[in-house]
């Protein structure tokens, strides 16, 4: 063969080899690849049940909300083992004005056994057959949060950057990870800066951008935002955010007119820090109680939910300075958004649920509501996106599978029989599921 022949074809099998990789996308962080939601893959999964498409279904060494993430043929999932205590009094049901829906929320599964130490532990498994490949457990210590009924310390999803794993725990601590499972680096930010006492404990997951690994930490003692070296753990910046706050979202980083901005969800209003130095760059709105949703963004624009009930939902145009409520705010919805979900912005348009299911689709542009419809169910996972089709997952079991468009049609209700929280993530065609004590791969 002539050395001709020989650089075609191996150049042929490069590129082979690269479609094959941006085919199959690495999931690798809460929301996906860019913190939307939102997969570019094709042929993804439509119906399935306990008994069709299940490619794997792999038992987890405890229990969580946090969502599995996705590299190379590793599935990663963080979970608790042991009981933490929870929040006194009454817990508020996401479903309380709907009786019969109510009745179907239930606390979540905290321990494989009852009581004893608690152990914080990080699951990978293989993509093609749910082989569990190495499991790391770490002993929590140090001072727990009031954790609300139905989330424990292993609710913020981990993160990977292809070299590691971090996950970080609803008590601070934090562990950075090779792929093979062993220790990098760990910090116990409840120990070393401040305890992480927050209203029905922390929910907030780490960010990435370029070496620095993005921490909100909003708590009642002390409200900081924190970059770390994702090489060493060592700070880079901390930015003070006073007392008081609370949040339970996690940053997104956006690209505005002057540069990376970070944004924040918090209950005193939404923050935009300079993701470089953690420099307050701008703010808008007033007081909200318990924010969950985490913003998305297309073209200098941030659209989210400010959470609790019957939240609104607005667009802000980035790049501003000081107060922007005025000035950058293009519209704002007053109702119909969701509390916990995160909104999904896919192919010009919001999809939004409520915690009873009601749907919104909305004109990115304008907010103008496009379509409403009830799905039924209770709902505290986030949409997911892709192939034209609207994943959303429902606490009492049924995951809906919605197409895109501006025309409500409900493509398949799939029940697997399990309680879902987590929300899902799409990777290599499947989209993986994470229920109170199972990782399900549907195809």
């Amino acid at each position: 063969m002539s050395g001709f022949w020989r650089m075609a074809l191996s150049a042929a099998a490069g590129l082979l080899l690269l479609s094959s990789v941006l085919a199959a996308e690495n999931w690798p962080q809460w929301r996906g690849p860019q913190s939307q939601g939102v997969s570019s893959e094709t042929g993804l999964p439509v119906q399935w049940s306990a008994e069709k498409n299940v490619v794997w279904k792999a038992r987890l060494a405890g229990a969580g909300v946090s969502s599995p993430v996705v590299w190379g043929d590793r599935v990663i999932v963080t979970s608790q083992t042991g009981r933490a205590h929870g929040a006194r009094g009454s817990f508020p049901l996401l479903a309380r004005d709907d009786s019969t829906l109510a009745e179907r929320e239930h606390p979540i599964h905290g321990a494989r056994s009852a009581g004893g130490e608690v152990f914080l532990v990080v699951e990978a498994f293989q993509r093609s057959d749910g082989r569990r490949l190495w499991e790391h457990r770490v002993k929590a210590t140090g001072e727990f949060p009031d954790l609300h009924e139905k989330h424990n310390l292993a609710t913020p999803t981990p993160l990977v950057d292809g070299e590691r794993i971090y996950a970080w725990f609803g008590n601070g601590q934090i562990v950075a990870l090779d792929l093979n499972g062993r220790a990098v680096w760990t910090r116990h930010l409840g120990a070393e800066i401040s305890p992480f006492r927050n209203s029905w404990g922390h929910g907030s997951s780490p960010a990435l951008y370029g070496d620095a690994l993005i921490l909100l930490c909003d708590h009642r003692p002390r409200s900081y935002l924190l970059a770390l070296d994702r090489r060493t753990g060592k700070q880079r910046w901390l930015a003070e955010r006073g007392q008081g706050r609370a949040s339970h979202s996690t940053p997104l980083v956006a690209q505005g007119p002057n540069g990376d901005e970070l944004i924040v969800n918090s209950s005193a209003r939404i923050d935009a820090y300079e993701a470089a130095t953690g420099k307050l760059l701008w703010h808008a709105g007033g007081e909200r109680q318990t924010p969950i949703p985490t913003a998305v963004f297309e073209d200098g624009v941030i659209y989210l939910s400010r959470g609790y009930r019957n939240s609104d939902y607005l667009a802000i145009r980035l790049g501003g300075k000081g107060d922007v409520s005025e000035s950058h705010v293009l519209w704002r919805t007053s109702s119909g958004a969701s509390y916990v979900p995160s909104i999904v912005l896919y192919e010009g348009l919001l999809y939004m649920t409520n915690e009873i299911g009601v749907v919104t689709c909305a004109e990115a542009k304008t907010g103008t509501p496009v379509w409403r419809r009830r799905l039924g169910g209770v709902f505290f996972a986030s949409p997911v996106a892709g192939d034209g089709k609207i994943y959303m997952v429902s606490e009492t079991g049924t995951t809906f599978v919605l197409r895109a468009g501006r025309q409500p049609e409900v493509l398949a209700e799939n029940d697997l029989g399990e309680r879902f929280l987590a929300s899902p993530a799409i990777s290599n065609g499947r989209l993986y599921l994470r229920s109170d004590g199972t990782l399900f791969a549907v195809k």
